[in-house]
């Protein structure tokens, strides 16, 4: 690893290639994510998704699903994620304006196509023209095509961008990451960022942003994008399926992680999108994909193993929500987080009703109360502040 006059000669070079050269911080042993992906595979019989899976960062991990990922987002069948890309300039300008001069560092929590984070760092440069840029993905492939774009026309040295491979869903990871952070940039306020609903693809939600919290020192703020719903029922959940149902484009996305990672050939009539209300917090979707042969198939897995795929059996490659505005701030008061800022996009089609929307708010610290929390997460919250 160079060092020292090495390292600064590296950078030089990179700045003064043509080549689109990439330097990334790899923070995990890829071939035990490779594992966890075969292991979730190889889960018990479900017809309803409750087995075996894909979970939400592996949608994304490798070239084939970033592909798919990026021409999912540029389908006229599949509006929303245009709609949230289009409209984010203009909610952004109302949350920048609460940042006033602040010179932050900018965190990018999940780098998706990038062109959000490019005008974030449009306008935390005029502040901060040194500021440093960390994108974070499970997937190297993503953070290179997100990066790519987000880079875009902004007048930034390669050298102020850290790109971190990392699944931030890992409390190790986190803690790690953190302490990194801090020694590149001290006691500098760091904005950090999860849009696009991430959020809303992992199981237990509330666990991964209470994990978030523990990034946050007084002086940071954290950008959150949501996607929610003006009332939950049975109907609007089927509603909210449609929205992906319809577009081609995202049954390949879904369905691109099996493809890469197994054997199995892929029938698209047997993806089928599910909507239901969740408690009262939101409306959820949950993509499965169905063995409907009238037979047992097997899968090779990753490791090479093979799995019995029964008839009625499925794999749950996807899942999102649309949340109830309560429930999101139940979230944040859950974790300790406070909303400065919170600016809302309704968003409609022929296929939805009105009510459905994404919201991007602008949060504080404060700390969850210690009953609040596991005994896991003071032990994490202890390892943070050591």
């Amino acid at each position: 690893m160079p060092t020292g006059d090495h390292l600064g000669r590296l950078h030089d070079a990179i700045e003064d290639s043509d080549f689109a050269w990439t330097l990334c911080l790899i923070g995990e042993d890829q071939s035990h994510k490779l594992a966890v992906l075969a292991g979730d595979l190889g889960r018990r019989k479900s017809s309803t998704g409750e087995g075996k899976q894909i979970t939400s960062g592996f949608a994304y991990w490798g070239i084939a699903p970033t592909i798919a990922w990026a021409h999912a987002c540029t389908d006229p069948f599949y509006p929303v994620m245009q709609q949230s890309i289009e409209s984010f300039a203009l909610r952004w300008a109302q949350v920048r304006a609460q940042l006033a001069e602040t010179p932050f560092h900018y965190v990018s929590l999940g780098v998706g196509t990038g062109h959000k984070d490019r005008s974030i760092l449009h306008d935390l440069l005029s502040a901060n023209p040194g500021l440093l840029y960390s994108p974070v993905d499970l997937s190297a492939e993503m953070l290179r095509f997100g990066m790519r774009e987000s880079l875009k026309g902004v007048d930034l040295s390669r050298r102020q961008v850290v790109p971190v491979q990392l699944d931030f869903a890992v409390d190790a990871n986190l803690a790690e990451y953190r302490r990194l952070l801090h020694r590149l940039v001290g006691d500098e306020p760091i904005l950090y960022s999860l849009l696009g609903n991430t959020m809303a693809n992992f199981d237990d939600d509330i666990d991964l942003l209470g994990k978030l919290t523990w990034l946050l020192r007084p002086q940071d703020r954290f950008l959150l994008e949501v996607a929610t719903t003006a009332s939950l029922d049975e109907d609007l959940a089927d509603h909210a399926a449609e929205e992906y149902r319809s577009s081609r484009a995202y049954k390949e996305f879904v369905t691109s992680a099996l493809q890469h990672y197994t054997d199995l050939t892929i029938d698209m009539d047997n993806v089928h999108f599910r909507g239901s209300v969740e408690a009262d917090r939101a409306l959820r979707v949950k993509v499965i994909y169905q063995n409907a042969t009238g037979g047992v198939q097997r899968i090779m897995l990753p490791d090479r193993n093979i799995v019995r795929f029964d008839d009625g059996d499925t794999i749950r490659l996807y899942l999102t929500r649309k949340y109830a505005n309560a429930a999101v701030d139940d979230m944040l008061e859950t974790v300790g987080m406070t909303k400065v800022l919170s600016t809302h996009s309704g968003f409609a089609s022929h296929r939805s009703p009105g009510g459905f929307g994404i919201d991007l708010m602008l949060l504080s610290a404060g700390r969850a109360l210690p009953a609040q929390r596991s005994s896991r997460a003071d032990e994490i919250w202890s390892s943070f502040n050591r």
